[in-house]
């Protein structure tokens, strides 16, 4: 990865929005079926929001500034398959008001992709912890729906 990404990358990370701190309270720590997501992942010439590389899973928050672009997601979107990632794709506003509705997709994604080889027996942790939602209050931050 080039130097300038890497700078382009954390400052996308220090500048996040609102929307992709209530996210990652959620996918971080191996927070949603035993998944390592990275935030702010460089993928190909792109940055993607939110990636995990073992689930080849990209999710992708898009503030209101996305209805006029969409010639250009739809070029970043097949970019990110041709690297051979999945996208979902949400608003930012449906992040923040149905959070547990954008995890529940996030989960059917990560459990309808191929297993990951099992290391340090993640496999079996995946199975573990994946049947059921994390809780609003996952000791990471607020409630659905609350700021």
């Amino acid at each position: 990865m080039s130097r300038p990404k890497v700078g382009f990358a954390r400052r996308l990370r220090r500048d996040s929005t609102e929307a992709e701190k209530r996210l990652w309270r959620y996918l971080r720590d191996r927070g949603l079926c035993g998944a390592k997501f990275r935030r702010q992942h460089p993928v190909g010439r792109y940055v993607a929001d939110f990636a995990c590389p073992e689930h080849r899973l990209v999710v992708e928050l898009d503030g209101g500034q996305h209805a006029q672009q969409r010639r250009s997601d739809t070029i970043r979107e097949h970019e990110l398959r041709r690297h051979g990632y999945r996208v979902l794709r949400f608003w930012d506003n449906e992040a923040l008001a149905q959070t547990q509705a954008v995890l529940a997709a996030i989960r059917e994604a990560l459990l309808s992709s191929p297993q990951p080889s099992p290391q340090r027996g993640e496999g079996e942790e995946r199975k573990a912890i994946c049947p059921s939602m994390p809780s609003p209050l996952n000791g990471r931050g607020e409630g659905e729906g609350e700021p």
